[in-house]
């Protein structure tokens, strides 16, 4: 009878935690969300070092997703500096990373692809897009809390490989407010705490919400903000943005 209880309050905590995931798919725009092609996020974003500030800019990030693969990140996305987008960006594609500016094309260090690779997986809003038909995904609740004055709905979302991601739905509003999951640090060889906070959302055009204020933090160190002043989907981005330029000088990997 114990045994039978406890698989039965198991199934529960899924539909739960099934549940709270489905009313944030709704809340962002439902069908709208998850026939969104691309997205092009224009604002401030400021960058920290030991919690100082360790640079600013005017940034425009351009995201464009592709059909999912199970284990893959099925997105693009440049990072252009400077508001005529004239100092510089960085490109994420399959085939790696680059910090790209006047000198030429610098492949990023491999730890900071696969760390971005890591966290795009693991981001909420690309689970919402592009896993949750993913086998193995698996959704657990962790009931209710307060967080920040606000009722919030706990849910772990774990992937076939077993990377667990622990998001917290706004109760009211059932839209995504925080982010949390732990990476191994390859240096020192324990873990670091990744949480991202979301806030201020607004429609996007077409259906769609999203939020105009992202944090994220590292082992309780705020590490990026972005404030987005413009959001817009949908507009057909080529992939000439997405690839190298064909005259770039290819310089040495960063170490």
């Amino acid at each position: 009878m114990l045994a039978g209880a406890l698989g039965a309050q198991e199934e529960t905590r899924q539909a739960r935690g099934r549940r709270v995931v489905d009313e944030a798919l709704a809340a962002l725009g439902g069908d709208a969300f998850l026939h969104m092609q691309d997205l092009v996020e224009t604002g401030r974003a400021y960058s920290f070092y030991n919690a100082k500030l360790a640079g600013l800019s005017v940034a425009t990030i351009y995201t464009r997703y592709l059909a999912p693969e199970a284990g893959k990140l099925g997105m693009r996305e440049r990072e252009n500096f400077g508001k005529k987008q004239d100092e510089g960006f960085l490109l994420f594609n399959e085939g790696g990373a680059w910090e790209v500016n006047y000198h030429g094309a610098t492949p990023l260090e491999d730890q900071r692809f696969k760390n971005y690779q890591e966290s795009g997986l693991l981001n909420i809003f690309y689970i919402l897009r592009q896993r949750l038909s993913e086998p193995g995904l698996s959704y657990y609740s962790q009931g209710s809390d307060v967080l920040e004055n606000q009722p919030v709905e706990i849910v772990d979302i774990t992937d076939g490989d077993g990377r667990t991601v622990t998001v917290y739905f706004s109760r009211s509003t059932k839209l995504p407010l925080r982010q949390s999951f732990r990476r191994r640090n390859p240096t020192y060889g324990d873990f670091d705490t990744e949480v991202t906070a979301f806030a201020k959302y607004h429609s996007t055009g077409g259906g769609v919400l999203w939020p105009y204020d992202i944090r994220r933090e590292r082992n309780g160190d705020k590490i990026y903000e972005m404030y987005s002043e413009t959001v817009e989907i949908n507009k057909d981005l080529g992939d000439d943005l997405f690839t190298l330029p064909a005259n770039v000088k290819l310089l040495p990997k960063a170490k």
